[in-house]
């Protein structure tokens, strides 16, 4: 039995290069995946390496490299399923290329953001999937440009920073969303948002400073501007930012003079909350008022009935993000883009049709 006042001591390389009878200098090159070595020399490093147990010191291995293995992410609320799948995608492509992942939620708040963003560059990884909480504030980001490190932004884009962006096709997801609920009759519709702004109406969209949420909005509202509809923004509502909120913002809508008859959800959590709000208030869905969501979550799927919601691909998503990332690291010559990850609309039984 090991002695735990005196705990093992850590195989170094060469404790490796002695038991595969190499030099230390080919033991370190087979180990630290540089350099050209023949085959059979590299089964033998290999071979003692699991012999002995062998971890490789990575502080010593960046230092050595100038590469530590690892890219950060910072994601804006881990709770929600768009994130966690997004996640899955991106750590599946790091993997395949030999990366390591250190997540960070910013729970989308700036300062929380710009913290997780220091302490990944402190932490020297090699490169940075960031979601934005504000797109207006891009100074942090800016130094990590400085700096040196590749930046690919996720969900969200700021086209003046110069970098790549993955998002979804969220103008024209929420076109169709939309268009769908006014081919069905309906023309009291409202969007509602988790992002928090002030009273949780909105006047102007260009306020709007979450990418995502703006080009979903400037979808919704072009679809009733192009079907005659008046006030376009009169049932957009922000704010849904946990249950006891959502709960105000359904009571605030549905108490209007003329409540809306449909609702589009920005994301699967408001889309959750949304659901238990019309519940609580002893409303039905389609009966009383229909509803779409963003996102496939698990839920949507087995409640009665089940929700319509816009399909985003969320894995492909933070896939591409991860190649993306990955080849700028590996410095493949490309250009800047905006990739947009399109959508599909998947109709259950949460919409009812209006009869005009």
């Amino acid at each position: 039995m090991e002695d735990s006042a005196h705990p093992k001591r850590s195989v170094t390389v060469a404790d490796v290069a002695k038991a595969a009878k190499v030099s230390k200098a080919t033991a370190a090159r087979v180990l630290g995946g540089y350099g050209v070595v023949s085959a059979k020399v590299t089964d033998q490093v290999m071979a003692a390496a699991a012999a002995l147990e062998y971890r490789p010191n990575e502080l010593a291995r960046s230092m050595s490299t100038g590469r530590s293995g690892i890219i950060g992410v910072v994601v804006g609320d881990i709770e929600n399923a768009f994130f966690s799948l997004a996640v899955r995608g991106i750590s599946d492509a790091a993997r395949l290329a030999g990366f390591n992942v250190i997540i960070a939620n910013s729970g989308e708040e700036l300062d929380a953001e710009k913290s997780a963003v220091d302490l990944l560059i402190g932490k020297r990884v090699d490169g940075l999937i960031v979601t934005p909480a504000r797109c207006d504030s891009v100074d942090h980001l800016q130094h990590v440009r400085r700096a040196g490190v590749p930046l690919v932004l996720f969900d969200r884009a700021i086209p003046e920073l110069e970098v790549d962006a993955v998002t979804g096709d969220d103008r024209n997801a929420a076109i169709t969303a939309t268009r769908y609920l006014i081919g069905r009759g309906h023309r009291r519709l409202a969007y509602v948002s988790a992002m928090d702004a002030g009273d949780g109406g909105l006047t102007d969209i260009g306020r709007i400073s979450n990418s995502a949420v703006r080009e979903r909005v400037e979808g919704f509202v072009s679809v009733l501007t192009e079907a005659g509809l008046s006030s376009p923004l009169h049932y957009v509502r922000l704010g849904a930012t946990d249950q006891h909120q959502t709960g105000a913002v359904m009571k605030r809508l549905l108490s209007d003079g003329s409540p809306p008859t449909a609702l589009l959800a920005s994301d699967s959590l408001v889309g959750l909350r949304i659901f238990k709000s019309l519940q609580s208030l002893g409303l039905s869905i389609p009966k009383d008022v229909s509803m779409i969501s963003f996102l496939d979550a698990d839920w949507t799927s087995v409640t009665v009935p089940p929700i319509t919601i816009v399909d985003q691909r969320v894995y492909e998503m933070g896939k591409l993000a991860g190649e993306r990332l990955v080849a700028r690291i590996e410095r493949t010559p490309l250009a800047v883009e905006h990739l947009r990850v399109s959508t599909n609309l998947v109709v259950r039984g949460s919409v009812a049709t209006i009869d005009r």
